[in-house]
């Protein structure tokens, strides 16, 4: 199975410190979600938004976490709204090229 990515996006209704305070609260849960590689925190501070670009090995793991206690926990918290979710494939070969983390594509094209 090749792997997916997964975006995501939503709003935020805290301070920009507290916000960042309960993503790094949250941090190590999502660095232990199964099948999960790796993911970035996006924030745009202006306009309270907020999100991420996770990398999962397949599509069983990413549809896993998103029926996951967790993601039911973030979207129901009360201070984030607006969510948006949007799963796509990745181009490999120019991904490789321009240094993507994507590092077991890496070993396999060699």
């Amino acid at each position: 199975m090749s792997q997916r990515i997964l975006i995501t996006k939503y709003n935020y209704n805290l301070t920009t410190n507290e916000f960042k305070s309960l993503i790094s609260s949250v941090a190590q849960a999502f660095a232990e979600v199964p099948g999960c590689i790796w993911k970035i925190w996006l924030i745009d501070e202006q306009k309270r938004e907020a999100g991420a670009v996770y990398l999962f090995k397949d599509q069983m793991t990413l549809d896993e976490f998103k029926a996951s206690p967790l993601v039911s926990t973030v979207l129901s918290h009360p201070s984030l709204s607006n969510f948006n979710f949007r799963e796509t494939d990745i181009a490999k070969e120019p991904s490789i090229i321009t240094k993507a983390p994507l590092m077991d594509m890496l070993v396999a094209s060699l």
